[in-house]
């Protein structure tokens, strides 16, 4: 089943591209029409992208890695940071500090660096310095906060990027291609498709149209994470099953042998005792004869 329609996307203003003198030849193939100026998106089209892009960041999130979600225009930010910060994905809506891909080990230092301070807080360190220090360290923690707190649980680089605005985040795009991340991105008529794995043709200006496809990528982002931990229940309880059946196969195999071998040597004596008369008067019978 699809996870979107036709008419959700028409209501949400999905289908409304730039003017015509602002177009991209490469978006034609995603253009249904023109009207008063305006390229309109084929919203048939829109669905059935959207559909991919589900299943993909689905599939990213079942095998347990992460999908970094980059929208740092005025009409996206707090839609994105209020939706994926519920299902604890990393995200990047302040400003694309430059080189976050390309040089993630520094970045994940001045992380290391936050982490740091907030140690140092609950330590009673902090207690030690001057009025000062106090401010200046302070005032870092507010700005390392303010540009990485939404990607301090990065502790590899994603293994995808959702980008809203594919022409504001021409950098994370461009980082991205060149350490081969795939990119899942809104591309409206005005933008170029080339460089993204995802095309999802939409929109990038309208919250509305925002709102709708990132709550689409965040529900089966959710369906994913749900299914990777019935999985990890399912395995112990298999385990489990698994090991009840060998020690029942041991148990049977061990009263096995011990109903097979007799007990003791009186056993065995008396075995061969009560074979042995009957060979006796056996032979007996045939010197008779």
């Amino acid at each position: 089943m699809s996870r979107t329609n036709f008419q959700e996307l028409l209501e949400a203003g999905v289908h409304f591209g730039h003017l015509k003198r602002k177009w991209n030849p490469k978006m034609a193939p995603y253009i249904f029409m023109e009207k008063n100026g305006i390229h309109i998106i084929d919203l048939h089209k829109t669905v059935v992208k959207i559909d991919e892009a589900a299943a993909a960041v689905k599939q990213i999130a079942k095998s347990g890695r992460k999908i970094l979600f980059v929208a740092t225009k005025k009409q996206a930010k707090d839609i994105v940071a209020e939706r994926i910060k519920a299902i604890n994905m990393p995200y990047v809506t302040e400003r694309w500090p430059g080189g976050m891909l390309t040089n993630f080990p520094t970045i994940r230092k001045a992380v290391k660096k936050m982490n740091s301070i907030d140690k140092m807080m609950t330590d009673g360190t902090f207690d030690t310095l001057s009025k000062r220090e106090k401010l200046q360290i302070q005032r870092q923690r507010s700005k390392l906060e303010k540009n990485l707190g939404s990607i301090a649980n990065l502790n590899r680089l994603p293994a995808a990027l959702f980008v809203v605005d594919v022409q504001k985040e021409y950098i994370a795009v461009r980082e991205a291609n060149r350490l081969n991340i795939p990119v899942i991105a809104m591309v409206d008529t005005c933008c170029d498709p080339t460089p993204i794995d995802f095309v999802i043709p939409a929109n990038d200006d309208a919250s509305k149209s925002i709102a709708l496809i990132v709550d689409i990528m965040a529900k089966a982002i959710q369906e994913g994470l749900e299914e990777r931990k019935a999985e990890k229940d399912k395995e112990p309880a298999a385990a489990e099953k698994e090991e009840g059946v060998k020690t029942r196969a041991r148990k049977a195999k061990k009263a096995a042998d011990v109903v097979e071998e007799p007990e003791d040597e009186d056993e065995a004596e008396e075995v061969e005792e009560v074979e042995k008369p009957t060979a006796t008067f056996a032979d007996d019978e045939i010197d008779e004869e």
